[in-house]
């Protein structure tokens, strides 16, 4: 099963950037999900970052965006999806 990485609105970019890095070094790919504008910036800005330091060992990341439907304190809540993988 593939790593969710949940980032909110107080995440810090370059904190998931390093997760993202890191779950794509150990399996290949990742899955972000984001709710909100606030934390989908945050979530687009750490892939941009992740990219720039999986770059120097000739990775090249590709990020396929999806909505999902999740469960947030039992409301039904739409989430932005991102598949994280290389190229």
């Amino acid at each position: 099963m593939m790593e969710v990485l949940k980032v909110s609105a107080r995440s810090t970019p370059n904190a998931v950037a390093g997760a993202i890095a890191g779950v794509i070094r150990e399996q290949g790919k990742v899955e972000v999900q984001a709710v909100g504008a606030g934390a989908s910036n945050q979530a687009i800005k750490a892939v941009a970052i992740a990219r720039g330091y999986l770059a120097p060992v000739g990775m090249d990341l590709i990020c396929v965006p999806a909505f999902v439907n999740v469960f947030i304190e039992e409301e039904e809540r739409t989430a932005i999806r991102l598949i994280v993988e290389p190229r």
